[in-house]
């Protein structure tokens, strides 16, 4: 299975998973896994010269970085999870051109 698409898909569960009631040393794991592989996608496409990929995986990233936390309330949070993930499914099955 390709990097990516692994990649993609534990995001997906990991964000998933924080709409369950977790403990917070889980919240900070999804945080460093995020942070490292929306880097990781957010390298890959560069590599790929796809600037508006890498700019959203960049942004997210950032958005879900451990060390300098956004603090923006569980419900929103949970929110942001949601889409995230949908978005990751959706780069999973739409057809590349």
């Amino acid at each position: 299975m390709h990097k990516e698409v692994l990649i993609k898909i534990t995001l997906v569960i990991l964000l998933g998973l924080c709409l369950l009631d977790m403990p917070y040393s889980f919240y900070q794991l999804v945080r460093f896994a995020a942070l490292i592989g929306f880097g990781f996608l957010a390298y890959n496409a560069n590599e790929k010269d796809n600037k508006t990929e890498m700019i959203i995986y960049g942004a997210l990233a950032l958005l879900f970085q451990p060390f300098f936390k956004i603090a923006l309330g569980r419900e929103l949070w949970n929110g942001v999870d949601v889409i995230v993930a949908l978005g990751l499914m959706w780069t999973l099955f739409k057809k590349e051109n």
